[in-house]
């Protein structure tokens, strides 16, 4: 059975029932509040500003429902500053930040389906990329920004697409009955691990970026999904309810010396690497509702970024 956190961030499809729930002001994890047992924690009291422009300087996005609806916001490392970049009254959320620090591709509703679109991260120059009646999701960009990995139901079941960077020639890049999602695209361009339940438990696989060399790097009976490399391309941090609930993990990149970083009764989610590969960030909802941490990459040091009784998740490091 797959956790609250599992669910969560499985494939797009799965995201969807949290970004729904958001816009009514709940939808993330409800397990109740523990301590973390592997690191000491404290936590950084945040400010909140108005809508603004937010340079791409050492900066984490991520998606909020603190003022009704899901949203995107930005703020700095250390939880300050944070200020709302998106506001209408759809969904917005599952961000990706460019790798020239530019724009950001996420998804929405804002055209009454989920769609990715981009912007840049003054919340100008919005764009839709996506254009049909299937849910489309989970953008993730090559190293080059000259595309867009993503995951789409368009054929019936969830798989993993490629575009360009403008929407153009939207490509399969496998072909399943499984389903496929929550594409990350390594850091030399070279491979995307995504997650699918191809092998009937959620499990993490890499892939060409042309379609070749399909691996499977976790083999467990249970779910492991939401991948995130880290910046020099040699580990994979991802998430695993192997101990009973959604906790971080970090392996090598061929699946080798998988371990355990979060150790907590509560639901951890959504992985992201800082640009020096030092920190990571991630969702918890051990305060009672999904909150941003953030904690070195051995797993000590978890800060937590965000606090307030809305929830927050899906953070994107800048470069």
């Amino acid at each position: 059975m797959k956790t609250a956190g599992v669910a969560m961030a499985f494939l797009f499809g799965m995201c969807l029932a949290v970004l729904a729930a958001c816009g009514d002001g709940g939808g993330a994890p409800s397990a109740e509040p523990s301590p973390i047992t592997t690191a000491e924690q404290s936590t950084v009291t945040p400010t909140s500003t108005a809508i603004v422009g937010i340079p791409a300087t050492d900066k984490i996005a991520f998606a909020s429902n603190r003022d009704g609806n899901s949203e995107i916001y930005v703020m700095s490392t250390d939880g300050s500053d944070q200020a709302r970049l998106t506001d209408n009254p759809a969904s917005d959320g599952v961000l990706a930040w460019s790798p020239d620090g530019s724009r950001i591709a996420f998804s929405s509703t804002r055209d009454g389906d989920w769609e990715i679109y981009v912007m840049n991260t003054d919340d100008s120059s919005l764009v839709r990329l996506t254009d049909n009646p299937a849910l489309d999701g989970s953008p993730t960009w090559s190293p080059d920004g000259s595309r867009i990995a993503f995951s789409s139901s368009r054929d019936g079941n969830e798989e993993i697409y490629v575009m360009n960077a403008d929407g153009s020639d939207q490509t399969l890049l496998a072909s399943s009955s499984a389903g496929d999602g929550s594409p990350a695209w390594s850091p030399d361009g070279s491979r995307i691990a995504f997650a699918t339940d191809r092998d009937g438990t959620l499990e993490v696989y890499m892939i060409g970026a042309d379609g070749s060399d399909l691996a499977r790097l976790t083999i467990n009976d249970f779910d492991d999904t939401s991948p995130a490399w880290s910046p020099d391309g040699s580990r994979i941090a991802f998430l695993s309810n192997r101990d009973g609930n959604g906790e971080i993990y970090v392996m090598n990149a061929d699946g080798s010396d998988q371990t355990n970083l979060t150790n907590n009764p509560a639901d951890d989610d959504f992985p992201a690497w800082s640009p020096d590969g030092s920190r990571i960030a991630f969702t918890s909802n051990r305060d009672g509702n999904a909150e941003i941490y953030v904690m070195d990459a051995d797993g000590s040091g978890q800060i937590n970024l965000t606090n307030n009784p809305a929830d927050d998740f899906s953070p994107t490091w800048s470069p």
